[in-house]
């Protein structure tokens, strides 16, 4: 098939928002919710929208939006956490340098195309012409301290926003001011590729959890939000509203070695994010018995092919298993099996966990009305890729 031109009349820029833990749930679910969100009702009812966005392994952040905008599995792209393993020194994966596929930005520069990005993972360093990189030396929820922010932008950038929005250069970076950065660029310099990313809404589903009243207060105040940036798109714009993850209640953190050094099991056990696995058969028995019993907390044993597609470097092992509903595994050996998880939300399940996806919707001039099925989140690069007529081939 011939390559969309990007040169061709009738090319759309594209501007990409990314809300972290944005839930499919709150959109599917938003009149049970009672939920005020007209922007982005409005977004699927004019737009296309997947009936929801099966995510990758890890499903947390970093891996996640490396592969929203790379299309293969973290396996492949090489970002395969938020935090480089401790045998690396354990940093975030601040640097571009650290990618190992091609990107949506990358293609877009080589025909000619120009770039930015407002704190989106893995960007520092990156050949992209407006780069407001996610990077911070200090947290403050959702928020990250603009000076470190500041440290790695494009020259002369930050100077820019706070000479058009006098409240940009304030202390911490929120999604707040992450909207007067896209409004900057949409009206200055209008890129042909804009990537966002939104975070406050994740930050509250960790500390109060996800779909409940103050979560819904983020989510209603992002919708708001994305209503700005919406009603500032420059003419020839479309818009994408994408997330990385999923996000679910966690009521215990059920402490499987625990269990394991009470009755006596001896035997590899490897507690990974969103699941347990083993390459004991030994083990993989007891845990296949443990799992009848509902106060063990353990879930769905995870198909053996399941696991090798979202998780080829778990090909080894015999059993993995879920834990179940509203349980993360912990990771204590000694102590009690059951105890109070240090926040009252997570991510990072299993990618087919029960409900737990995320979302995609496209909405402006280049974009019909539809209702697509749910999708792989491995599948949205080539999406956004031909929106925006840019020529990209990503890895097999």
């Amino acid at each position: 098939m011939e390559q969309p031109n990007p040169s061709a009349a009738g090319h759309h820029k594209l501007l990409v928002v990314s809300v972290d833990g944005l839930d499919w749930r709150y959109l599917s679910q938003a009149d049970a919710f009672h939920l005020r969100i007209p922007n982005i009702r409005r977004l699927m009812r004019e737009g296309s929208w997947a009936g929801g966005v099966v995510g990758v392994y890890p499903s947390v952040t970093w891996p996640s939006h490396t592969t929203l905008i790379t299309g293969v599995i973290p396996e492949v792209h090489g970002i395969l956490g938020n935090r480089r393993p401790r045998a690396e020194g354990g940093e975030y994966y601040w640097s571009s340098d650290l990618l190992k596929a091609p990107t949506l930005w990358q293609a877009a520069r080589d025909q000619g195309l120009t770039t930015a990005s407002v704190t989106w993972p893995v960007t520092t360093g990156a050949e992209i012409t407006y780069d407001l990189p996610e990077y911070f030396m200090r947290r403050n929820g959702g928020s990250m301290d603009l000076a470190s922010v500041a440290s790695r932008a494009t020259p002369g950038l930050v100077e820019a926003i706070s000479a058009d929005y006098p409240s940009f250069p304030q202390q911490w970076v929120d999604d707040r001011t992450r909207t007067l950065a896209v409004l900057y660029l949409l009206k200055a310099k209008q890129p042909d590729l804009l990537l966002a990313h939104m975070v406050d809404l994740d930050s509250e589903e960790h500390d109060q959890g996800p779909f409940a009243t103050n979560s819904f207060a983020i989510m209603e105040r992002t919708d708001e939000l994305i209503g700005q940036i919406v009603a500032a798109l420059p003419k020839g714009y479309d818009f994408a509203l994408v997330s990385d993850h999923g996000f679910e209640r966690i009521d215990n953190d059920a402490n499987l070695k625990v269990l394991f050094n009470q009755r006596g099991i001896t035997g590899d056990l490897e507690i990974l994010s969103g699941c347990v696995a083993t390459t004991d058969p030994k083990a993989a028995d007891f845990l296949r018995e443990a799992a009848h019993d509902p106060a063990n907390k353990i879930g769905r044993e995870i198909p053996h092919e399941e696991v090798v597609r979202y998780a080829p470097q778990l090909a080894a092992t015999v059993a993995a298993f879920e834990p179940a509903e509203n349980t993360a595994f912990g990771r204590q050996a000694s102590g009690p099996f059951l105890t109070p998880p240090p926040e009252k939300g997570d991510h990072g399940f299993w990618p087919t966990h029960t409900g737990y996806r995320s979302v995609f919707v496209t909405w402006g001039p280049g974009i019909r009305h539809s209702e697509l099925p749910e999708m792989q989140m491995t599948e949205i690069a080539a999406k956004l890729a031909a929106l925006a007529g840019i020529r990209f081939r990503n890895h097999p």
